[in-house]
C-alpha cells in the first residue's frame, strides 16, 4: 500500500476477520462537486416517550431557527437542521396495540402494523435509501446496517427497533454493551480460554485489534508510504484513540461507569430488562457513561466509513426508568433528577413514563422537560462528532452536512386520553444530506410523513420510488427542500 493507491476507503486488516479503518487524509482524493463521489450516509435518531407538541409549531409557513428551551442542546448544529413541525403519523393508532409500540414501530415506515410484533409492514426510510443507491451492497468492509443505543423496556422489538428491512424484518439487533459495539465494528481479539471471568477480562485488556496491524501501520509511518507529516500525524492519533477507547470498554469498570453484567431483575445492561414492567432504577451517570461511549466508538466507524446506515436510540418508546442524580449543562447544575420521590410513587408508577401521562396543556411539565432537554443534549453530543471538521469528506463539508439524519420519537406529547392527539404533530428534525434538504429553519410540514418521506426520496435523492400503498398518490411537501 502506498500513498499513491490511497482511496477514501482504506482499512488494516489483522488476523480474525479484524479491520481498522482509517480516517480520510489529505493524501486522498480531494474530488469537490457537490454529490459526485460522496458516500451517501443515513442514521435514524430515536429518542423516547414523546415531546411538548407546541414547542415546535411556527407561527408560519416557515422561520428562521429559533430554539425553545427543550431544543436547545442543539443550538452548535441548528445551522445543518431543520425542524419540521405538524407531521402526523396516522397508521400509528390504526392497530391500536399501543400508542407508544404502534407508533415507535411504524415512525420510519409509516406503513400501518400487521399485528406481528416481530415484523413491520414495511421497510424504513433508511432501508429504502440503502437498497436503492447500493443495489449490488454497499463496498468491501462497511456494515450493511449497525444499530445500537441505550434501551431497557424489550416487551416488544417495536419498542427498541425502528430499522426495517424491504420485507419487514429487523435490519440488524441493537448493540446497548460498549464492549459488543466495539467488537462488532473492529473485530475480535482471539484470547487464551480461561474459566476465571476476571482473568479472562485482564488478558482482553492487555491485548488489543491493534496488536496485528502494527506492521502495516509502521509501514505507513515510513517514508515508502508516500504519506505525508500530516498523513502519518492523524493516523497515530487515529489509532490511539481507538486505544484509548478499547482499554475503557474493556477495562476495570472503575475505567467507566458500566452497571455489571446482569442479574436478571436489577441490572440496565444485558439479561432480563424492566423485570415484570417494574422500570429499573439507574443513576445519570450510568446511562450517560454506556450512551457517550458507544456514541466515540460509533462515530469513529462513521469517520473511517465502516458504517454509511444505522439507527440510534436513546432509550426504548414508552421507557420506564427511574432516574436519579445531578444534571449539568454548560457547566452547571440545572435539575436534580429524583424520579421516584418526585411521583411519589414506587415501580412502575414511579418512573418517569409519569411524567408524560401527567401532562397539562397548561402546566409548567417541569420534569417532562427535563427529561426532554436531557435526551436532546445527548443526541446533540453524538452530531457535534458527526460535524467534527477535523473529519471533513472529500468535498470539504463535515460528515453531518452530507449525511441524512433523521430524528423523531414515538408520540406528539402526554394526551393519553386521545391517541389521534398523541400521534399527530410527531416532531422531526432531519439534517441537510449534502444541500438535498432546506437547513437552519423550521417548517410547518403540515403532512403525513408518508409524504415528508417520499417527498426526500423522489425530490431530494431524485429517486423512482414510492413508499406505502401503490394507489396512495404523493403529496410533494415543499418546505423541506431547498
Amino acid at each position: 500500500m502506498t500513498g499513491r493507491s490511497f482511496t477514501r476507503r482504506n482499512f488494516l486488516r489483522g488476523a480474525g476477520g479484524i479491520a481498522v479503518g482509517l480516517p480520510f487524509l489529505e493524501s486522498m482524493s480531494t474530488a469537490r462537486a457537490s454529490h459526485q463521489g460522496q458516500a451517501l450516509r443515513y442514521l435514524q435518531f430515536m429518542h423516547v416517550q414523546g415531546t411538548l407538541v407546541d414547542e415546535w409549531a411556527p407561527s408560519g409557513s416557515a422561520q428562521a431557527m429559533q430554539l425553545s428551551n427543550i431544543l436547545s442542546p442543539l443550538e452548535p448544529v441548528r445551522d445543518e437542521i431543520i425542524v419540521v413541525s405538524n407531521v402526523s403519523n396516522p397508521v400509528a393508532y390504526e392497530f391500536g396495540v399501543n400508542g407508544h409500540v404502534d407508533s415507535g414501530r411504524t415512525i420510519f415506515t409509516c406503513a400501518a402494523n400487521s399485528g406481528n410484533n416481530n415484523l413491520a409492514n414495511g421497510p424504513s426510510i433508511d432501508q429504502v435509501l440503502r437498497h436503492q443507491v447500493y443495489p449490488a451492497g454497499q463496498p468491501t468492509g462497511v456494515i450493511p446496517t449497525l444499530l445500537m443505543g441505550t434501551w431497557f423496556r424489550r416487551s416488544r422489538p417495536g419498542r427498541y427497533i425502528h430499522c426495517w428491512n424491504l420485507d419487514g424484518s429487523p435490519a440488524d439487533l441493537p448493540y446497548e454493551r460498549p464492549d459488543e459495539l466495539f467488537t462488532r465494528i473492529f473485530g475480535n481479539v482471539p484470547t487464551p480460554e480461561d474459566d476465571n471471568p476476571i482473568t479472562a477480562k485482564k488478558l482482553r485488556y492487555r491485548k488489543s485489534v491493534l496488536d496485528s496491524v502494527m506492521d502495516q501501520y509502521h509501514h505507513l509511518q515510513s517514508d515508502a508510504s508516500n504519506l505525508g507529516k500530516e498523513s502519518r500525524a492523524r493516523i497515530a492519533d487515529h489509532l490511539d484513540s481507538i486505544r484509548e477507547h478499547e482499554q475503557r470498554v474493556f477495562g476495570d469498570k472503575a475505567d467507566c461507569d458500566i452497571p455489571d453484567m446482569p442479574g436478571p431483575s436489577t441490572i440496565p445492561h444485558g439479561g432480563a430488562a424492566d423485570p415484570d414492567g417494574e422500570g429499573i432504577d439507574i443513576t445519570i451517570g450510568a446511562l450517560v457513561s454506556a450512551w457517550r461511549q458507544m456514541v466515540d466508538l460509533y462515530a469513529i466507524a462513521i469517520q473511517c466509513d465502516m458504517v454509511r446506515f444505522g439507527g440510534v436510540t436513546f432509550q426504548a418508546a414508552g421507557e420506564r426508568i427511574r432516574l436519579t442524580g445531578s444534571y449539568e449543562y454548560e457547566g452547571q447544575v440545572i435539575h436534580e433528577f429524583d424520579d421516584a420521590n418526585v411521583l411519589g410513587r414506587t415501580g412502575a408508577l414511579g418512573c418517569s413514563h409519569e411524567y408524560w401521562h401527567q401532562f397539562t396543556d397548561n402546566g409548567q411539565n417541569t420534569q417532562m422537560r427535563m427529561h426532554l432537554h436531557l435526551m436532546m443534549r445527548e443526541i446533540a453530543y453524538f452530531l457535534k462528532k458527526l460535524d467534527d471538521p477535523t473529519h471533513a469528506d472529500e468535498n470539504g463539508r463535515t460528515i453531518l452536512e452530507n449525511s441524512l439524519v433523521s430524528i423523531s420519537t414515538e408520540s406528539g406529547d402526554g394526551r393519553h386520553n386521545d391517541p389521534v392527539r398523541e400521534l399527530t404533530g410527531i416532531f422531526h428534525a432531519f439534517t441537510g444530506a449534502n444541500g438535498r434538504l432546506r437547513t437552519g429553519q423550521i417548517v410547518d410540514g403540515q403532512a403525513e410523513g408518508l409524504d415528508v418521506y417520499n417527498t426526500i426520496l423522489q425530490q431530494g435523492f431524485g429517486l423512482d420510488f414510492k413508499m406505502g400503498p401503490a394507489d396512495r398518490p404523493v403529496e410533494t411537501v415543499g418546505v423541506v427542500l431547498p
